[in-house]
């Protein structure tokens, strides 16, 4: 099955890449991997408390991602895979490409903020002619109703 590769972060765009992730996967049999990255500079502590912070991250993670599954879920009858991995996001979201041959498109949201699209969609940009799969970049303002259409 072709899964949609969608990164899971606190940023605004996050919210449309999903739900077109969910809406084509729907529309074309497919699933919907959803993949979350943890910074390694936020565990630069003592082991003991790195470790708490690691898994207060991971519980952070899997809350804000079931609020999303639930919804693709409902609406959409897609059940979404959660994979989290910790590293730097690009490096992270490549090696998640490679390790797992199912996924066949790449889905990133473009932030609306007037700095550009978002460190995301700036660094894999100037990969993707390189990159082993489509990637869709999802305006972060595209309406609900207008995603619907084009899905």
């Amino acid at each position: 099955m072709r899964k949609f590769l969608v990164v899971l972060d606190d940023t605004r765009e996050c919210l449309n890449a999903m739900r077109f992730a969910a809406m084509r996967a729907a529309h074309t049999g497919g699933g919907v991997q959803v993949l979350s990255i943890i910074s390694p500079d936020e565990f630069n502590h003592w082991v003991g408390v790195g470790d708490v912070m690691r898994a207060e991250s991971r519980e952070r993670i899997e809350v804000h991602f079931e609020v999303f599954a639930k919804w693709m879920r409902d609406k959409q009858g897609v059940h979404p895979e959660l994979v989290i991995r910790e590293g730097e996001p690009v490096p992270e979201i490549l090696a998640q490409i490679r390790d797992d041959p199912e996924v066949g498109v790449l889905v990133l949201g473009a932030g609306t903020d007037k700095k550009g699209p978002g460190p995301l969609v700036t660094q894999l940009t100037r990969s993707a002619g390189t990159l082993p799969i489509p990637m869709t970049m999802v305006p972060g303002d595209i309406s609900k109703e207008r995603l619907e259409a084009i899905t």
